[in-house]
């Protein structure tokens, strides 16, 4: 895997995305010298959530049909309650998770994206951390719940919630500069 200065990140969002949990990683990332793009499902921008209304756009670089997982070296899902649960019923967002974890490209998934996760069947065996409120549905899908701010286990990169953020990031460089991932899976 590159330094994090020559790789490329994916973020596949949609509207709901929780704003900070988009927003940070991007561009915490970007500071880092990383490529990142923002997919959508149909390559406009989306609206993210910021605590209780609506809150900022967020630019979409591409289409999700449009993303070849080959040209990126890890993928990201925010978090928030609306983004995850309607890309969880998007066979062709879950397609994409699954194709990543099948190349042995780290995932990394903050909040309520482990949801992601579970739809795509890859949480079975892993250890995860998550918001609290969908703690039953990891464990109910085979995982091990942790509570700590950033856990890594066979590729899945997990966090809680927007006060996690500078440690998922961390883990998120970690991983893609370690290419442990593309032994796990």
């Amino acid at each position: 895997m590159p330094a994090i200065t020559r790789s490329k990140i994916l973020i596949l969002a949609t509207d709901g995305f929780e704003q900070s949990e988009l927003e940070v990683p991007r561009d915490q990332l970007r500071d880092q010298g990383a490529t990142v793009h923002v997919a959508t499902p149909d390559g406009e921008a989306i609206m993210g959530w910021d605590t209780k209304d609506w809150g900022r756009e967020a630019k979409a670089d591409l289409a999700l049909a449009d993303v070849d997982v080959d040209a990126y070296d890890a993928l990201v899902l925010p978090g928030g309650q609306i983004n995850p649960d309607i890309l969880r019923v998007n066979e062709d967002a879950i397609a994409l998770i699954r194709t990543f974890a099948e190349r042995g490209k780290p995932i990394a998934a903050i909040c309520h994206a482990p949801w992601l996760l579970i739809e795509a069947g890859l949480v079975e065996g892993k250890e995860v951390t998550s918001y609290h409120s969908i703690r039953t549905d990891l464990r109910n899908a085979g995982a091990t719940v942790v509570d700590r701010s950033a856990v890594t286990s066979g590729g899945l990169i997990t966090s809680r919630n927007p006060d996690d953020l500078d440690d998922f990031v961390a883990a998120i460089q970690a991983e893609v500069e370690s290419g442990a991932s593309r032994h796990a899976a």
